[in-house]
């Protein structure tokens, strides 16, 4: 991977020491945002009982943004947690090419690295609640970005180190594959970018080629060999993501998520929804949403 490729930013969501029993029991979830665990004591199960990870003592978790697993603790569990939200400029994940539950053996210097960021950020807990999909809801998702602000900036730079410290540990893993970037064109990143901040508009082959003076074939062909997908292509799944988001993100109607997100109605977005997620929005908002 070129290292100058690397555009995503993350920051912190939230942070706390839980000591966890039966309770945590939550199937289906699917987060917006990176979950770290850092186990202490006990155990429990992330993800399938055929295709999941025991939860142990001495062990560090990263579930990506976007990674649908379930969550189990059969008696006891005592773990550290950061949650994370990674953005980027064209849209990019450092994990879109491997969305998968990730195990690592933990070192002393990983509990310094949770503590300090307890430290640095007091009140960033969730003891409303345990439910993993319930700091989903968009008031406490705001507001844990809202206090990023409020920290000295001293604070708020070392936070980030700490986060890319453990999300590093990950990328050491013989088995991770982050997904080789190509130098993107600038006439094609601005298109990328264009999109991403457009997505609720009438967005089209020409009108984005007339922007950046192309002829709309050869644009289609570019943005194509750049982005391994042809531009409506690309835009349909962008918009799918981000209405994937604002459903365990906010409290908006799906009327008004297809709005948000570019589709002339509900049943066009419905059916969109489905192509790309198996799912219809009502089914992915029920296995989704607070219960």
């Amino acid at each position: 991977m070129d290292n100058e490729g690397f555009k995503s930013i993350f920051s912190l969501l939230n942070a706390d020491y839980v000591q966890l029993n039966k309770n945590w029991n939550y199937r289906n979830v699917i987060s917006p945002f990176y979950r770290i665990y850092l186990i202490e004591d006990g155990y429990g199960l992330l993800g399938e009982e055929d295709s999941g990870h025991v939860l142990e003592k001495g062990y560090l978790y990263l579930v990506p943004s976007f990674t649908l697993c379930s969550h189990h603790c059969p008696k006891h569990l005592s773990q550290f947690y950061v949650h994370v939200l990674e953005e980027s400029t064209d849209g990019t994940s450092l994990f879109s090419s491997g969305r998968k539950i990730y195990k690592i053996r933990s070192e002393p210097e990983d509990t310094i690295r949770f503590k300090r960021i307890l430290q640095l950020n007091p009140g960033r807990d969730l003891r409303r609640s345990d439910n993993p999909r319930e700091y989903e809801k968009q008031p406490t998702l705001a507001g844990f970005q809202k206090k990023n602000n409020l920290i000295p900036l001293s604070d708020y730079i070392e936070t980030k180190g700490l986060i890319l410290e453990l999300i590093a540990r990950f990328l050491r893993l013989e088995y991770f594959q982050p997904a080789e970037p190509k130098k993107i064109p600038s006439k094609i990143l601005d298109s990328i970018n264009y999109i991403l901040t457009h997505l609720q508009h009438n967005l089209t082959v020409e009108h984005l080629a007339d922007r950046v003076s192309y002829n709309a074939n050869y644009f289609s062909k570019i943005f194509t060999s750049y982005t391994g997908e042809r531009p409506l292509v690309y835009i349909q799944k962008k918009r799918i993501e981000r209405a994937q988001y604002l459903i365990i993100a906010t409290n908006l109607t799906l009327s008004e998520i297809a709005t948000e997100t570019g589709f002339d109605s509900l049943s066009y977005f419905s059916r969109t929804f489905k192509n790309i997620t198996g799912q219809t929005p009502t089914e992915y908002k029920k296995i989704n949403s607070v219960v």
